[in-house]
């Protein structure tokens, strides 16, 4: 099964109206592309399953020390093609190409589909991941609610699957040899290079903390300026002092995610939740941006007589991925002139979750808009297919040493 032929029959699954994509976990659309992996993995002669955790793993032979490869095919709201589905058609087309050339692995292969990567529905990014390390309490994972208040639990029963065995699998983790995650670049670093293909030396530390502004709802008419206590107030300023602190510290502060309560459009509003995402070349910058913007918002919080909570929703350290493996791969997928670019990337990752338990290395391809978690996201063609190239490249070499 050709790359093409793979994209093409992916590329209807969960598009929305706005010219993006809308594949949230154990929504109908999800569940259609879990049901194209399936299928297209069975058709290639993959053996499926479905672990614990709701990831699924599609086999070429079996036992310990497999080489596993793979991405995630959630999005977030009105996100590109690229993000996760370009790893996960990579791989797929990367092993059918292996069978067809009568490659005999002397390892499993396999391909995986983490669920929940974005965690665009429930909130805790890498979920799939996360709950196949024991980074995070099946517990919590449960209880995690989406903004209709569906649990992650109620929702994986709806999807007719198991959530009472939520939690970290040794076994199945154990059994990982290698992890390579093909990804589109979120950036421009292989524009820069004129690399089709490069490959990934760290990942930024990054986090996701949840803001909580509480004032009081009144008549937006009647209520005079000195008399309000005004949350919109405290979380403009604090988005404001959010982009100063990470400007400063050479860092990343996003607040793009905000709910209103009552949302009203001549009511002042009694509650506002906004979602910080913060990103740092280093761990101390990262704790100090936040700290900072908590403070502030704190401060300002007391001058509109507005309480504010701050939450934790997750925490990723630094990733450093395994160098003898990064360079490895780096002069295998090279160009005759040298190793490919290897570059950083502020984006976190399956695979940066996997770096801790095993060896673990990316390819990226070259995205030449820069953007992504947006329509605007974007691979060309052929690089995309040198992308496939690449990885099948890096699966033969991995599996038949």
């Amino acid at each position: 099964m050709s790359f093409e032929r793979l994209w093409a029959e992916l590329l209807p699954v969960g598009r929305s109206d706005q010219g993006g994509y809308r594949r949230f976990s154990w929504t109908p659309a999800d569940l259609d592309g879990r049901a194209w992996f399936a299928d297209t993995a069975r058709g290639i002669g993959l053996d499926v399953e479905t672990d614990r955790n709701g990831n699924q793993w599609a086999w070429w032979g079996s036992g310990g020390d497999a080489v596993v490869t793979g991405s995630h095919l959630d999005s977030v709201p009105d996100g590109g093609a690229f993000d996760g589905p370009l790893g996960v058609v990579s791989s797929l087309a990367a092993v059918a190409a292996l069978r067809s050339r009568g490659v005999a692995p002397a390892r499993p292969v396999a391909v995986v589909n983490f669920v929940e990567e974005e965690g665009a529905r429930f909130g805790v990014p890498c979920l799939g991941s996360r709950l196949l390390t024991g980074a995070i309490a099946p517990s919590r994972a449960r209880e995690l609610r989406d903004s209709d208040g569906v649990s992650w639990a109620d929702a994986m029963t709806d999807a007719d699957l198991d959530a009472t065995g939520l939690g970290a699998d040794p076994a199945r983790l154990a059994s990982i040899g290698t992890f390579v995650e093909l990804h589109v670049e979120q950036g421009r670093g292989l524009v820069e290079s004129g690399a089709a293909v490069g490959v990934a030396s760290a990942i930024w530390p990054h986090g996701r903390w949840r803001f909580e502004f509480a004032g009081e709802a009144n008549h937006a008419g009647t209520t005079r300026l000195a008399d309000r206590r005004d949350p919109m107030l405290t979380f403009a300023a604090t988005v404001l002092g959010a982009r100063e602190q990470a400007a400063q510290a050479g860092a990343l502060a996003t607040f793009g995610r905000v709910a209103v309560e009552p949302n009203g459009t001549n009511a002042i509003a009694s509650l506002v939740r906004a979602w910080l995402d913060s990103r740092a070349p280093d761990e101390r910058s990262l704790a100090r941006v936040v700290e900072a913007v908590t403070s502030l918002a704190a401060e300002r919080g007391d001058r509109d007589g507005v309480k504010v909570t701050v939450t934790a929703e997750s925490e990723t350290p630094v990733v450093e991925f395994t160098a003898s493996l990064r360079d490895e791969l780096a002069w295998l997928v090279g160009r005759d002139d040298g190793p490919a670019p290897i570059l950083p990337t502020g984006a976190g990752h399956d695979a940066g979750v996997l770096s801790a338990h095993v060896p673990t290395a990316m390819l990226f391809v070259r995205n030449p808009t820069g953007v992504s978690h947006a329509p605007g996201e974007y691979a060309g063609p052929d690089d995309c297919l040198a992308g496939v190239e690449a990885l099948t490249t890096v699966l033969a070499h991995l599996a038949t040493r």
